[in-house]
């Protein structure tokens, strides 16, 4: 009776609580900044920062392109682009001259409605904010866009391009593009992305976990658990952030739900697997689940304080987004675990057998241990030779690794969504018509004298035209117009002669599309080369702490850092011939190294700490045999699951979040389907009872 009153209070207390959190408390909030994904010293950063000084704030660009369907723009069209763009300034607070919004390039026609003339009825040398290109075939100007917050100008582009085709001139195309639009039609990316995040991700853990159970009301009990934990651990870890003033973005908790849902279930898997165990040797269901918990918490707690000390190492990061997620992410694998070792036991207790129906378990039934299932097969296999199960499967992976070394880093605007948008092919089009840069110039910042800036500027080549946009407060702004393509080598190669011709100026910074890109493919290697080595240092003082010994752990890390190299050339691989991808974005291997290292000691934990438990009684050879067989199963569930939901994040049409997911993917199944099931037993078969050295775990 005292114990089914614990099972109800562990059980009801722990949810009741975190429902009324859901229900009453909303996530944290914050507004963005403009640096929350920049990195903190870098010349770009700088340049923002110092930009945010100037007076009368016209934020973000949008930058409007008409094109005739067919043909040229005639002269009619012309004037009525021109006093549409005059309208739209005016409505938007810019200034009808055109200054401020957008450099007109060199050679725009020279004639009403064009770069030289005036609207109709304008004074004598008054100045059209529309520019006309040479060919005549499009016509742009450039207008602010004011927001509150990322949803807010999602809005105004949105309601600015309502407005535009309505007023459409017939014959005419007309798009939006430039920085704000970028930024709108990423944002649409994520508008209603966390609902369809977590439909999508609790549906595929439903169908999985079916299958694994083959049981109609199983599967319920491990889902609502973890599907409590998931929105507690959004509004907790959010609601962190907010009050230790930790910058984060619209994927973050995306992310967060992958992980708490991939997190959660590995962890139920292995609790339920040995609980039903149990029930085939305990009458008591509550004694059962006790030394299940016993006999797994070890395993989780280690489990989850790796992956969590593994994710806080992004606290490192120069980037306040990436250090952001890693923080999120740390508290929800904490509440994971933690719904796993506390409410899903006493929430199992609190049914009988029937809940396992119509696979309900009985005393005196077979063990996993005992089983003549396919692990068991796998593991006769693979001690009948073992050094040629090491030699084959470390080759295999040393093949698939070979596609790394190939890698190139850094996405061009246009290649960051795999949905074209329409800022992204407005932008395409701008630059068949107008210098190719005019989408996105290049920004430089000065608190030096703003001409004598401009003149440095304007003799670096490849510039095709540059001029002093803002000035106020002490700082001023030239927008330079490279004659390359956005994201283009060429508009990069002109980022770096700009910052070489004003590198003699003492207060003065280079920004833009192409230089934050610059600094942060930069930035990332500096991260990687601090926080990989971290990670790792982690995952091996954790390992040694749990097993006591000094070869296992090596040995384990070296086949987590294996899988790690062979997913990322067999991704890379498929990148490029399946899925078409020219580039990694430049934050993908980092996180990818961080969650298939960390999540990977996972199932490294869960085979190594029953090969103990059974080498204790069987010795090294039959206790990891022993160990495979009872855990080949459920780490393969596991995987499966983990690799599914991070498949997921595909549902979201932005490129580094597909690349994230199949990267982790594929990882996770070679992890789970190879190295934890055939390599890791073929390495301790091979080495016998010196894979525990200097700890001695054989029978005595």
């Amino acid at each position: 009776m005292a114990g089914r009153r614990l099972a109800w209070f562990f059980a009801l207390v722990p949810i009741l609580f975190a429902l009324v959190v859901i229900a009453f408390v909303p996530e944290g909030e914050r507004e963005a900044s403009a640096l929350d994904s920049l990195p903190a010293g870098a010349d770009s950063t700088l340049a923002v920062e110092l930009e945010e000084q100037l007076p009368d704030d016209e934020g973000q660009v949008a930058i409007v392109l008409w094109t005739a369907e067919s043909g040229e723009l005639d002269q009619a069209t012309q004037d009525e682009l021109t006093q549409q763009g005059a309208a739209l300034l005016s409505q938007s607070g810019g200034e009808a001259d055109g200054q401020g919004a957008t450099d007109a390039p060199d050679g725009a026609a020279g004639q009403p409605g064009g770069s030289q003339g005036g609207p109709p009825g304008g004074g004598e040398g008054q100045q059209s904010p529309v520019v006309v290109s040479e060919d005549t075939t499009a016509a742009i100007v450039a207008v602010p866009v004011v927001s509150a917050s990322s949803t807010d100008n999602i809005d105004k582009v949105e309601e600015l391009r309502d407005q535009l085709r309505e007023d459409a001139p017939d014959g005419v195309e007309v798009q939006v593009t430039g920085p704000a639009a970028i930024q709108a039609d990423i944002g649409q990316v994520f508008d209603g992305a966390d609902i369809r995040l977590l439909a999508a991700t609790a549906l595929v853990v439903a169908i999985l976990l079916i299958i694994t159970y083959r049981s109609p009301v199983l599967w319920l009990v491990p889902l609502a658990v973890v599907g409590v934990a998931d929105r507690f651990a959004a509004i907790v870890s959010t609601n962190v952030l907010e009050a230790v003033n930790v910058a984060w973005d619209e994927s973050t908790v995306g992310i967060l739900s992958v992980l708490v849902f991939g997190a959660g279930t590995d962890y139920a898997l292995l609790l339920i697997s040995r609980y039903r165990d149990e029930l085939k040797t305990t009458e008591s269901r509550h004694e059962a689940m006790a030394h299940a918990l016993g006999r797994t918490f070890e395993a989780v707690l280690s489990s989850a304080t790796t992956v969590v000390l593994g994710l806080l190492t992004l606290l490192l990061s120069a980037v306040p987004t990436t250090r952001g997620l890693g923080l999120a992410c740390a508290v929800g694998v904490l509440i994971a675990a933690t719904f796993a070792l506390v409410v899903l036991p006493a929430a199992l207790v609190l049914f009988g057998r029937w809940v396992f129906w119509p696979r309900v378990p009985h005393v005196g039934d077979a063990v996993l241990v005992d089983s003549r299932g396919v692990w068991q097969r796998v593991g006769s296999a693979v001690s009948r030779r073992p050094r040629t199960f090491v030699v084959a499967t470390v080759a295999g992976l040393a093949i698939l690794a070979t596609g790394a070394t190939s890698i190139t880093t850094g996405l061009d605007p246009a290649d960051q969504f795999l949905e074209r948008p329409e800022a992204i092919s407005a932008a395409e089009r701008l630059g068949e018509s107008f210098p190719a840069g005019t989408s996105d110039p290049v920004q430089v910042i000065t608190r030096d004298e703003p001409e004598k800036v401009l003149a440095a500027v304007e003799e670096v080549d490849g510039v095709d035209s540059a001029r002093v946009t803002s000035t106020g407060n002490g700082v001023g702004r030239i927008d330079a117009v490279p004659d390359a393509a956005p994201g283009s080598d060429g508009a990069q190669a002109v980022v770096l002669d700009v910052r070489d011709a004003v590198a003699d100026f003492d207060d003065t910074h280079v920004g833009g599309g192409d230089a934050e890109a610059l600094d942060a493919e930069e930035y990332a290697a500096s991260d990687r080369k601090l926080i990989l080595p971290l990670i790792l240092l982690l995952v091996l003082g954790a390992l040694l702490l749990l097993l006591r010994s000094i070869v296992a752990p090596l040995l384990l890390v070296g086949t987590v850092v294996a899988t790690y190299a062979a997913s990322m050339g067999a991704s890379w691989w498929l990148f490029q011939t399946v899925f078409g991808f020219e580039a990694m974005d430049t934050g993908v291997p980092l996180l990818a190294f961080l969650f298939l290292v960390a999540l990977g000691v996972d199932y490294n934990i869960f085979l190594v700490t029953r090969a103990r438990e059974e080498a204790r009684e069987h010795g090294t050879r039959t206790g990891m045999l022993r160990a495979l067989t009872a855990t080949g199963g459920v780490i393969t569930s596991a995987g499966i699951v983990l690799a599914a939901v991070f498949a997921v994040l595909g549902v979201l049409p932005l490129v580094v979040l597909a690349q994230l997911g199949a990267i982790i993917f594929v990882g996770v199944l070679l992890d789970t389907l190879v190295v934890r099931t055939v390599l890791v037993p073929a390495l301790a078969l091979t080495l016998g009872d010196k894979f525990w050295w200097p700890r001695k775990v054989g029978p005595t």
